[in-house]
């Protein structure tokens, strides 16, 4: 269980690293990404960009 929860930290803490700067290369801003307001609250869904990054990242693990 504890194993899971660090491995979930580790992804999060990446995903707020690379965030930034997958914003500057045009990540985010793809046809497929939703961004819409809702009571107020701003909403994002990036369905594109995951799909292309867990292409990536599939072909990573492949290689390696």
């Amino acid at each position: 269980m504890i194993r899971w929860v660090i491995v979930i930290f580790l992804a999060l803490l990446l995903i707020n690293w690379f965030t930034p700067l997958l914003q500057r290369l045009g990540f985010g801003r793809l046809p497929g990404d939703f961004r819409f307001r809702l009571f107020g609250r701003e909403f994002f869904l990036p369905v594109t960009t995951t799909l292309i990054l867990s292409a990536v990242a599939s072909l990573i693990a492949r290689v390696i």
